[in-house]
């Protein structure tokens, strides 16, 4: 009888130390996630405001290369799947789209010294670059709430909790585009 009570004594021991774990791995686990969540909050805030600055940039532009009809409706058409995706992937994969014809935007720029020179470009611009900033160190923020949670419910004991608790990796980060490390040909003064 007295060993009876002693092993179900440390059985009962043994599920409230089994449950408190899985508690503290919910609870760290719910917190990161909201992590995420806040970070990519923030990415979309700033996609949300190069967003907004774009027509006005578009604008300008158009008023100086209305022949450029090409780019600009690529930046248009980038704009409104940005603001059509919903989720973060989604909006990743438009980003990648929107990032692509804002380069060739700026490209075609260079062709029009006086567009260059113009007060209300070179603002918009300024503000563009700025805005491009944000969203560098926000998503160096996202990736890194996204990198912690992953670690954390790959860790073990956690990913025996996490699973069980739903808890699952999240592999929506932001990456370079497989061109981005391929440095540009320049030429110089004419020279091939």
């Amino acid at each position: 009888m007295k060993t009876g009570l002693i092993v179900v004594g440390i059985l009962v021991l043994l599920v409230v130390m089994i449950g408190g774990k899985a508690a503290t791995v919910n609870n760290e686990l719910v917190a990161q996630r909201e992590a995420v969540s806040s970070a990519w909050a923030q990415v979309d805030n700033v996609l949300q405001r190069r967003a907004d600055l774009i027509p006005n940039l578009v604008e300008t532009v158009k008023g100086f290369a209305a022949q450029e009809k090409e780019v600009l409706g690529a930046i248009a058409n980038a704009r409104a799947a940005m603001i059509g995706a919903r989720t973060p992937q989604e909006k990743i994969q438009a980003n990648s789209q929107f990032e692509s014809a804002l380069g060739r935007l700026l490209v075609v720029v260079e062709n029009y010294p006086v567009l260059k020179s113009s007060e209300n470009f070179m603002r918009l611009q300024d503000e563009l670059a700025g805005t491009e900033n944000r969203i560098s160190v926000e998503r160096g923020r996202y990736n890194e709430a996204i990198r912690q949670y992953n670690t954390t419910v790959g860790r073990f004991p956690n990913s025996l909790f996490a699973g069980m608790l739903g808890f699952q990796r999240n592999e929506a980060y932001f990456s370079a585009e497989p061109g981005a490390r391929t440095v540009p040909a320049v030429k110089f003064g004419g020279n091939e």
